[in-house]
């Protein structure tokens, strides 16, 4: 018990690593320097901003190794439950991990316009700010794709939080929907031009986030322990 609790435990700090250096990498750092209707300023913005350009980069590679180590993790904890959907939750991670990092590369990409050097002189600035925002489009359908991933690895992850014996089957149910959550957004996206536009990005945002911010403080906080105040939490 103490070594499950251990390891859950641990599971979750990595969790609360992906969770904060994710958010990080792809929704507070591109917020502050990134303006999609206008390319020279967001050009301007990474000039004078590189450094947190750079920590969105650092951020966001950290965020993938702690998502791998992450799933070993809950493969060792969960895997007794079931041994093919424990399996089949770290290939979902594992698949995920390389599209992440090859599609870092349209980041890096950005840095080598926004400097400019020596043979890229010959080249209008309009067209390297073009270029710039082209290659930023390029790293947000990486992300898109490698959302596919993200929303299937959380069904067995879900299934096994919710037939196990010591976490609750609530936690698991909110894992399933957020999984639903992220296949309806890439999809939502894909299919639908003014699905931005709609209310249905929050709809199916809210309840998805619960469900990973969940896992993650129970797994730190109370690890495999169940509640004192009776059964509820395993019983739902």
């Amino acid at each position: 018990m103490t070594s499950r609790n251990r390891t859950a435990r641990l599971a979750g700090l990595l969790y609360l690593t992906l969770l904060i250096f994710g958010i990080l990498s792809i929704v507070y750092i591109p917020s502050q320097l990134i303006v999609w209707e206008d390319g020279t300023k967001t050009v301007k913005n990474i000039k004078e901003f590189e450094i947190l350009f750079r920590v969105g980069i650092a951020s966001g590679i950290i965020a993938f190794l702690a998502f791998m180590f992450l799933s070993l993790l809950l493969y060792k904890l969960l895997h007794k439950v079931n041994e093919t959907q424990a399996r089949l939750m770290v290939l979902f991670v594992l698949i995920s991990i390389p599209i992440s990092f090859v599609n870092m590369l349209h980041r890096f990409s950005v840095l080598s316009l926004v400097s400019k050097p020596a043979y890229l002189q010959g080249y209008d600035s309009i067209v390297l700010h073009d270029q710039v925002m082209l290659q930023l489009e390029y790293f947000n359908n990486g992300v898109q794709i490698s959302y596919i991933f993200t929303g299937l690895w959380l069904f067995p992850f879900g299934y096994l939080v919710y037939k196990s014996e010591f976490l609750p089957k609530v936690i698991g149910i909110l894992l399933i929907i957020s999984g639903t959550s992220y296949l309806v957004d890439f999809f939502g996206k894909l299919l639908f031009l003014n699905y931005q536009n709609t209310i249905i990005p929050i709809i199916v945002g809210i309840p998805g986030s619960i469900g990973e911010f969940a896992v993650c403080l129970w797994l730190l906080i109370m690890g495999t322990n169940k509640l004192k105040i009776g059964k509820t939490a395993n019983s739902i």
